[in-house]
């Protein structure tokens, strides 16, 4: 269960917000492009305690959130070598980054155990990534908030490692559940990418 101050930093959250909210303009004539903030600075306001917490990440995720679109990242990733990388297609990576995410790089989710899963293929903070001074494994030798940032190197020389080290990508409960063993050519289907 994600804490509630960060639980509207989930792109699953803003897929609640009603398509009336999703049409409405700010004052800045701003529309759906802030949809996360507007949803984020609501849920803000109906809190008391947390609301700060809340807005704070609000602020944050209003400044520097970039949610790619299907193409775009089917682009990175095949530059990036993602394309049959350990026998995965490109089809591979852009579903599970699909599922994961939402194709959204600041994504954050709070798991029962404490640590956190980061960045557009939510890579878990106890195993892979280093959060501030704790002591956790670190293998992919990156602080956690190097993987929800625009610039996908760090996230895509992780998931790399990951795939390596495990074997595979059932790592990440979206693919296995959504992607493994399905026809994912559509995937990366009008992108423009080999």
């Amino acid at each position: 269960m994600q804490d509630a101050h960060l639980s509207c930093l989930s792109p699953t959250k803003w897929s609640s917000v009603s398509s009336a909210d999703s049409t409405e303009k700010s004052a800045s004539g701003a529309g759906t492009r802030n949809r996360p903030f507007q949803f984020c600075l609501r849920q803000a306001l109906r809190m008391k305690a947390a609301g700060i917490l809340t807005l704070i990440g609000c602020l944050v995720i209003g400044a520097e959130s970039k949610i790619y679109t299907r193409c775009k990242l089917a682009k990175i990733f095949s530059r990036a070598g993602l394309d049959n990388y350990w026998g995965f297609s490109l089809g591979n990576w852009i579903c599970m980054a699909y599922y994961e995410s939402g194709y959204n790089t600041t994504a954050q989710t709070v798991l029962d155990d404490g640590s956190i899963d980061y960045g557009i293929f939510q890579i878990n903070s106890f195993a892979w990534c280093r959060r501030g001074k704790l002591k956790e494994n670190n293998h992919c030798h990156v602080a956690c908030s190097a993987l929800i940032t625009d610039d996908l190197t760090d996230a895509i020389l992780c998931a790399k490692k990951i795939v390596k080290e495990t074997q595979g990508m059932n790592y990440w409960q979206g693919w296995k559940k959504h992607c493994e063993g399905r026809d994912l050519s559509d995937w990366k289907k009008d992108c423009e990418v080999s």
